[in-house]
């Protein structure tokens, strides 16, 4: 029914400006004043707003999701790539995490004016691009990738695609972003598709009910990614042709776990 996704994104545009009070204040003032305890507080902070998020679209909105496992160890050095369908997207990509959170490649617009959102963006320093740059801003975006890359001692995530898919395919990589965060160190890379959800992208999309939504989600594995001084674009097209064939095989019901296989990449130059 329509009226159970009205009163769920309801309380969820009713809780959002107290939530935003309260990270500016508590939240925000406990991290600044304890900073040894900052990891464990943000983890709270951001799983519960996880758990939040999703409880509203499942259990008064009647979507029905199936989220990714908490599989992902929290640290450096640690890479999440998921399709990207929906705003549904990043609760789930936070939930993938185990005894932490990630890092979020995120689009410049939702850096200001969103309540809660965008304080979240700057109090996790999420990393904040725009694809619509000039090109010297948009060398200035790589640079803060990179120094992402070396800095985080959490996982970053990224969506490839850069964009949400219009037809639920998996869409064309943009390569700039994630080879500039593959330049610079080993990573372990774990990947992630999700379905079900590119027909609700947007948030006004949300208003024609929550009740038909059908999520999933499948991990597809983890590899290695140990020379950073070499070419990532073979590496990268790999990964993409494993989320396609994952899609494919989650859509017909299989269990798409370990059907990533990626080539070994080329040895760094010397």
């Amino acid at each position: 029914m329509k009226i159970r996704g009205y009163v769920a994104l309801g309380i969820i545009c009713l809780a959002f400006p107290f939530f935003d009070i309260f990270q500016r204040t508590v939240v925000a003032l406990y991290v600044r004043i304890r900073p040894s305890r900052r990891l464990s507080m943000l983890t709270w902070w951001i799983q519960s707003m996880r758990a939040f998020c999703i409880g509203c679209f499942s259990s008064v909105g009647g979507a029905r999701l199936s989220a990714p496992e908490p599989i992902v160890d929290s640290g450096p050095g640690t890479l999440i790539i998921m399709n990207h369908q929906s705003l549904i997207d990043i609760p789930l990509v936070v939930g993938t995490v185990r005894d932490g959170y990630p890092r979020v490649v995120t689009r410049r617009r939702y850096y200001r004016f969103i309540p809660l959102i965008s304080h979240m963006v700057r109090l996790y320093q999420y990393p904040v691009v725009d694809p619509r740059a000039k090109a010297e801003q948009l060398r200035e975006t790589l640079v803060s990738l990179s120094q992402a890359a070396l800095d985080s001692d959490v996982p970053i995530a990224i969506f490839p695609e850069g964009t949400r898919s219009k037809d639920g395919e998996i869409g064309r990589f943009r390569t700039r972003g994630l080879a500039a965060l593959l330049a610079e160190r080993d990573w372990t890379v774990h990947v992630f598709i999700t379905d079900g959800f590119w027909q609700i992208a947007k948030f006004k999309h949300f208003f024609g009910g929550m009740a038909h939504i059908r999520g999933s989600s499948a991990y597809l594995g983890s590899v290695r990614w140990n020379t950073p001084g070499s070419d990532p674009l073979s590496f990268i097209d790999a990964i993409r042709d494993g989320m396609i064939e994952g899609l494919r095989s989650l859509r017909a019901g299989g269990d798409p776990t370990g059907i990533l296989r990626v080539p070994r990449a080329p040895t760094e130059p010397e």
